[in-house]
């Protein structure tokens, strides 16, 4: 499975954007959303399942942040919304055959290239 992602860029603090990540192949996986800052661990940020009957978010963009999916467009979604400096990260798609693997910030199976988020403060 590839995945490429798109829809990062450069915000103001409070603004919004909204990553897109497509997938090569229809997939019954699970789909998540990490990121990872200069210097940092690559952490653990949103994961649905195939069917979005299981969210999960990270504590730090709960309230803020929002994960989908469209089946029929191989596709998942992350709005973000009341964006902060310390969101400016490479956000990298991930697919894997199990939700908590994601969601327990485990490696997933597959990745993307990853897209940049720049919040300037």
């Amino acid at each position: 499975v590839q995945l490429v992602e798109s829809g990062g860029g450069l915000v103001q603090a409070g603004g919004s954007l909204r990553l897109s990540c497509v997938a090569s192949e229809e997939t019954f996986y699970s789909l998540g959303w990490f990121r990872q800052a200069p210097g940092k661990d690559r952490d653990f940020v949103a994961a649905i399942n195939w069917s979005g009957s299981s969210i999960a978010y990270a504590d730090s963009v709960k309230g803020r942040f929002t994960i989908s999916r469209d089946n029929k467009k191989n596709a998942v979604y992350l709005q973000m919304n009341m964006l902060k400096p310390e969101d400016s990260a490479v956000y990298y798609c991930c697919a894997d055959r199990a939700f908590n693997k994601i969601s327990r910030n485990q490696p997933a199976d597959y990745w993307g290239q990853g897209t940049q988020v720049t919040v300037s403060s």
